[in-house]
């Protein structure tokens, strides 16, 4: 089904590692500064005042949208560079700056903060948690971080290894932490930005792929005494429930398919808001674990609350109501992208409403009162329904759910839109993001033998995941793309598009002087007009962008910033530009005329050559490295790499002495996973055959 305008482009032809996953499977720390400049951040969290960008989504409702129009589309073509900030980081950058009394607090991979004098770019203080570097490999989708909370003189950060840590503003020293996992058996961990509503910090976790039970929790922001906690998903029916809310859920769940065992999932990892009026916060839901329906309960079932919009009281954490976008989750479509409270006129009346954007390619329009379903169309293609009935629910296609052959689902896994950010202009009314198309088929997995299954060829469950699914065990008919678009959720359609080369591009900021700010997998920042979609205005970036721009006024000047950092789990493994800059603030003001940093291109070397191996040994080989690598590193000799290095370009040394890397090496410094227990010499030869078969098999032949 596909809404009007809407045109998929396969603009990228590049191989996707999602595409060409097929091949594979057919065997083709910083010391703190002083501080002495630095105003005690005392705003209120959340309180936008217009100067200042409190909260992650600027405002309680998180809408991204600035007041604040010096900047505008008469203008905007006067934008230079203030001044840029090395984050220190190789991996993805994920942070919403947090812009407080002149000074912004941004946080960067393995959860280090970042205080910055915005007058001048200077560094104040950095805060490193020291997350412990074996834990990457809990973390399904880079070591990144979507940034902090200020409030009341302190910041608040999240994370990898799953504490909630408070900071004083002042001077970067910690005040208190808390350890937030509940289970560190399970392989929890902590990505998302804290939000503060009424002097309780809140934050969820991550892992539903690798068999977790997801909650959210509250936290007293003074003291760091846990206020309460709500879980997504019933836990073992033998045991006590937790609350009336988790009683009702049991009843949308088969108990014979031990869901409690593998989690259940409905991890909490990214979206909160809160209506202060109805006293309400709102967050948005994750995926099943494992993503297989029939697996994770084999009678059927909604499986509430996964992939919802829940409303929690803030007070004491109670259920009030709950809508869910797709019942019975069989696809990875969580529900955790940006949700946005704004009031709309909708047939003559106005209503509080929530926005939602969601991986399942729909866009949600549901009253925040009370939960009741508005409207709901796709804005991408999609193929797993034809639409959503009057009373919210999905009209189906059967095929969607086939047990017995692959198929080929639009949107994948990757979603229609992921986490980068959305945002809302009420001057417009117009939402703005990005929407892709990864390519990606899936077929239930017979061979999965429930939490911890680790046969080869099971995607990464050599490290942990646990999806009960066969991905790309054929290959994807779907064609790769990456647009920005403009939504009208009164008409329920697109009003503008801007087509990009490459899935996987920045959230989005509107501001009051009609413009959209977004940054892009190749490596470009750039301004459009907010009515038409026209592209006003545009900067090089050295690196592709992920995470969303905000814009704040100090000393009478509006400024515009973005933190760019290529990665994220697609761009672990690929990448749209040739760039390979480290993690940068880059701060933009009229007339600004500081120069760029300096941009290195990404250097790949020769395709691998020469390693000995055994052709007997690439099958096995083959499914052992989708069990264990291929998210992280690619189709060797296929994939370009991303913000880790493609094996099939790697030096000849590495390979031959792959052993050497696996168990206990070196780069376990930098998170990679150390295989010691996992593997057995032997199959460690296996893999190696197939990377340097793999290379051998693409390897252009010689006239």
């Amino acid at each position: 089904m596909r809404p009007n305008s809407i045109r998929p482009r396969a603009a990228w032809p590049a191989a996707l590692g999602a595409t060409l996953l097929t091949l594979a499977l057919a065997g083709a720390a910083h010391a703190a500064a002083p501080a002495a400049n630095v105003n005690e951040a005392r705003v209120i969290a959340n309180a936008a005042v217009g100067k200042d960008w409190p909260t992650n989504g600027y405002d309680y409702a998180g809408t991204r949208f600035s007041p604040l129009k010096q900047i505008n589309a008469g203008n905007v073509g006067q934008l230079g560079l203030a001044w840029s900030y090395d984050l220190e980081s190789t991996r993805g950058i994920e942070a919403t700056p947090i812009v407080v009394d002149g000074v912004m607090y941004v946080s960067a991979s393995w959860s280090v903060v970042h205080a910055i004098d915005v007058r001048s770019g200077k560094r104040l203080w950095t805060y490193d948690p020291q997350v412990p570097r074996r834990n990457a490999f809990k973390a399904c989708c880079d070591v990144v971080n979507r940034g902090v909370a200020v409030h009341e003189g302190k910041v608040y950060v999240g994370s990898l290894d799953g504490r909630l840590i408070a900071i004083d503003a002042r001077t970067g020293k910690k005040i208190w932490a808390q350890d937030t996992i509940i289970d560190h058996s399970r392989a929890y961990t902590v990505t998302g930005a804290p939000r503060v509503f009424k002097n309780k910090v809140i934050i969820g976790n991550g892992g539903a792929e690798f068999g977790v039970r997801g909650y959210i929790t509250a936290y007293d922001a003074d003291t760091g005494k846990q206020a309460w906690r709500w879980f997504v998903v019933p836990g073992d029916p033998s045991k006590p429930y937790e609350d009336a809310s988790m009683e009702k859920a049991a009843k949308t769940w088969d108990p014979a398919g031990k869901y409690w065992e593998a989690g259940g999932g409905g991890t909490v990892w990214n979206s909160m808001v809160y209506d202060p009026e109805l006293n309400l916060m709102y967050i948005g839901t994750g995926n099943g674990s494992p993503w297989s329906h029939r697996q994770r309960s084999p009678a059927g079932g909604d499986n509430l609350y996964l992939a919802s919009i829940v409303a929690l009281n803030p007070d004491n954490g109670q259920y009030v109501w709950h809508y869910q976008e797709t019942p019975g989750d069989n696809w990875d479509y969580t529900s955790t992208q940006d949700l946005i409270l704004a009031d709309l006129k909708l047939d003559g009346k106005t209503r509080k409403v929530i926005l939602h954007a969601p991986k399942n390619g729909f866009f949600f329009v549901v009253d925040r009162s009370n939960g009741q379903f508005i409207s709901a169309k796709n804005f991408v293609d999609v193929n797993w329904a034809t639409g959503y009935d009057k009373n919210g629910r999905p009209i189906e296609i059967a095929n969607a759910r086939s047990a017995d052959k692959p198929f080929d689902i639009i949107p994948g896994p990757f979603g229609g839109h992921n986490w980068h950010s959305m945002s809302f202009s009420p001057l417009t009314g117009l939402a703005y993001f990005p929407v892709q198309n990864v390519p990606l088929n899936l077929a239930e997995d017979k061979r999965w033998k429930g939490h911890g299954s680790n046969e080869p060829g099971q995607p990464m469950s050599g490290i942990g995941w646990n999806t009960a699914m066969q991905i790309n065990a054929q290959a994807p008919k779907s064609k790769p793309f990456g647009a920005l678009i403009a939504w009208d959720p009164v008409q329920q359609r697109e009003a503008w598009r801007q087509d990009h080369v490459s899935p996987w591009n920045g959230g989005t900021l509107a501001t009051a002087g009609n413009l959209v700010f977004e940054g892009t997998a190749d490596a470009r920042f750039l301004a459009y007009d907010a009515t038409t979609g026209k592209k006003l205005w545009d900067s090089p970036t050295g690196t592709g962008v992920i995470a969303a721009p905000i814009s704040y006024e100090v000393d009478g000047r509006q400024y515009v910033s973005i933190a760019a950092g290529w990665g994220g789990v697609y761009g672990q493994s690929q990448r749209a530009s040739e760039g390979n800059v480290p993690g940068t603030v880059y701060t933009f003001v009229l007339g600004g005329k500081a120069p760029l940093p300096k941009f290195t291109e990404y250097q790949r070397g020769s395709l691998l050559a020469g390693v000995k191996y055994d052709p007997k040994d690439v099958a096995e080989g083959t499914a052992l490295y989708v069990s264990n690598c291929v998210f992280c590193h690619g189709v060797p000799g296929v994939d370009k790499g991303g913000n880790l290095p493609n094996l099939g370009y790697v030096d000849k040394h590495f390979i031959e002495h792959l052993d050497q890397f696996v168990f206990n090496g070196p780069f376990a410094s930098v998170g990679m996973p150390d295989f010691t227990g996992k593997l057995t010499p032997e199959q460690v030869e296996q893999i190696k055959a197939f990377i340097q078969g793999t290379a051998d098999a693409v390897r252009p032949s010689q006239p």
